[in-house]
């Protein structure tokens, strides 16, 4: 049997990034920052899916199947950043 991972990785506007891109004032609450890139994104494209350098990982979900059978993992905690949800999955690719 053929391995076949299968991964979908959740992200997050990074409002961080966003509020320090656009020079936003610290009074707009992290919604009214996020609302502000969604407003941008979808006067520009139509849509409202952030470019990938203004979003941040917030969860890493995998499906293995090889011949000792079929698993699924969440990888991760809230707190952890992008680098630590993506490490463990690199062998896996490998």
């Amino acid at each position: 049997m053929t391995p076949i991972l299968v991964f979908d990785i959740e992200t997050i506007p990074d409002v961080a990034g966003i509020r320090r891109l656009e020079d936003l004032p610290a009074t707009l609450s992290d919604a009214e920052v996020a609302e502000f890139a969604f407003a941008a994104r979808r006067e520009k494209t139509g849509g409202d899916f952030l470019p990938h350098h203004l979003q941040r990982v917030a969860a890493i979900s995998c499906v293995f199947r090889d011949s000792n059978g079929f698993r699924v993992r969440s990888l991760g905690t809230p707190d952890d950043g992008g680098a630590a949800l993506v490490q463990p999955i690199l062998p896996g690719i490998e």
